[in-house]
């Protein structure tokens, strides 16, 4: 990856993460947790590796992303208003009664979002239908989704891992926001879908494991992805809870907790 476009994303980052402190304090409601900890992914498949055009949200020739985890709403709505889908200021209406960005994405009412997700399990089984419909439709079209690990406890996954895997749906690239914390706590005493990256392999599935802040590994994976047939892949990315804000850093307590004026105040100062 070129320097010019690494200092681009990682500026781009740094933005969209002020934006989901931003409109999380403001709607005293939300996610910050497992948004934060899905910035660099997001951030890379919006401005460096989908096919999209933010003038023409329906675009049949675009790539698509689904948002698995859909509580982590605010990490697509800040980084769709990043690249232009809506204006930035719509980003402060966030949880408000009539406003389009609701705690869960809607694609109905959202531009930019490619589908409605929020009960977890049901994002990654829809890739599995839009990935196979393109192949059906001879498109050459990428669908891109994010899961929490959390989410894996859920047995829709694994029955949707299985379907993209017999169905080689190579052009499925899955990430796993792999934080090790969920509303509850540690992952692996709540219920433990470890080890991650075994199961998906008996699966069927190609898996990468990166560094999910680290947007060259991201990339790369991605590359190697995008450059595999016959089977779809997996990039289990280790990030961390909160990350960018010191005090939400690897704490379970910010997974659904809104900061106050001075909790938002703190974390902006250390975004600048």
């Amino acid at each position: 990856m070129e320097e010019q476009t690494l200092k681009k994303l990682e500026s781009k980052a740094k933005e969209i993460r002020t934006n989901i402190v931003e409109m999380i304090g403001q709607a005293k409601s939300g996610h910050p947790g497992g948004s934060l900890s899905a910035v660099e992914i997001v951030t890379y498949l919006y401005f460096e590796a989908m096919t999209i055009d933010p003038t023409r949200p329906d675009w049949s020739e675009r790539d698509r992303f689904i948002l698995s985890k859909g509580h982590a709403a605010p990490v697509l709505y800040a980084t769709l208003a990043q690249r232009g889908y809506f204006a930035l200021e719509e980003l402060n209406s966030l949880r408000q009664l009539g406003s389009k960005l609701q705690g869960h994405p809607d694609m109905k009412k959202v531009k930019g979002v490619d589908m409605s997700t929020g009960s977890l399990g049901t994002g990654f089984s829809t890739c599995i239908g839009m990935a196979l419909a393109d192949r059906l439709d001879g498109k050459n079209r990428y669908v891109y989704t994010l899961l929490g690990d959390g989410e894996l406890e859920e047995g829709q996954v694994w029955e949707a891992a299985m379907a993209a895997a017999h169905y080689g749906l190579d052009h499925l690239i899955a990430f796993v926001d792999h934080n090790r914390l969920q509303i509850d706590g540690d992952i692996a005493k709540v219920m433990s879908p470890e080890p991650i990256d075994e199961k998906f392999a008996a699966f069927g599935w190609q898996v990468l494991v990166i560094d999910g802040h680290d947007f060259q590994a991201i990339d790369d994976a991605v590359q190697i992805a995008q450059q595999t047939s016959g089977k779809p892949t997996v990039i289990i990315a280790n990030t961390i809870k909160g990350k960018g804000v010191s005090f939400m850093e690897n704490q379970a307590g910010w997974h659904g907790n809104a900061p106050n004026a001075e909790q938002v105040a703190l974390a902006k100062s250390e975004l600048a």
